[in-house]
């Protein structure tokens, strides 16, 4: 288990006074681009979130350094894509440009659409939230495809659909099982979206999220990783930059 570091107090204040000179990303676009190139800038910081695979500035993954093995899409586990721990849709879904469209949401033809493409356009709250940093990690793509936009919940059993790598997924529950060296880091980002935007979050999430906090403690990836996210965004997540 990773241990909770704490910073020097001369590192903390030059994170602090970064934020005057940090702008949040406007798009899902913008923050990828941003990803790729300061939150994830060289090899030292390329590891993707759910199997801890190295990755490299084309953003192809060393299947080697993790043990991983694809399911089904080996095309799609050669590369990592950024996902969202928090689904697009878990934020989305209760807009009405998700559920019911918006006069600006028409294609060259004339035919109306909704959903995250129709919010992505319209929806200045829900393009901050999708844009987010804190909220997006880098993933094996397969993984982010069979993942989809899942529940995480722990499941019985160790089926090992992935080689090595430590995730498993109940698609008839729709639900998915993230490594304990991950659960911390998930339970901080489900809490912020929560406390930052007013997401809800079930009791039984919550139980769960508390205590995936309390087994997987802060840690110093974490906390360099949020220092780097305030850089750019402006904020942290105050339940990793105070530490839990």
């Amino acid at each position: 288990m990773r241990k909770l570091i704490v910073f020097s107090a001369a590192l903390l204040a030059c994170i602090w006074t970064t934020t005057a000179f940090s702008a949040p990303p406007t798009s899902f676009s913008q923050a990828k681009r941003l990803l790729e190139k300061h939150i994830y800038p060289s090899e030292e910081y390329r590891e993707t979130f759910y199997c801890g695979c190295s990755y490299d500035g084309k953003k192809q993954v060393d299947a080697d350094s993790c043990g991983y093995e694809p399911r089904k899409n080996a095309k799609r586990g050669k590369r990592i894509e950024w996902e969202h721990i928090v689904p697009a849709s878990r934020f989305g879904k209760t807009r009405a440009c998700w559920s019911e469209g918006d006069p600006a949401c028409t294609t060259k033809k004339g035919k109306s659409y909704k959903g995250r493409r129709c919010c992505s356009k319209v929806d200045a709250d829900f393009k901050r939230m999708e844009a987010d940093l804190h909220n997006l990690v880098p993933a094996v793509g397969e993984l982010n495809g069979d993942r989809s936009n899942y529940r995480m919940a722990v499941i019985t059993g160790e089926d090992r659909t992935y080689g090595a790598c430590d995730f498993e997924i109940d698609s008839s529950r729709k639900v998915a099982e993230p490594m304990a060296e991950t659960r911390g880091d998930i339970a901080r980002i489900y809490l912020y979206m929560q406390t930052t935007y007013g997401m809800p979050l079930t009791e039984t999430e919550v139980e769960m999220f508390n205590q995936w906090m309390v087994e997987d403690p802060v840690s110093e990836e974490e906390q360099l990783r949020d220092a780097r996210i305030l850089e750019i965004q402006g904020n942290t997540n105050p339940l990793i930059s105070v530490g839990f």
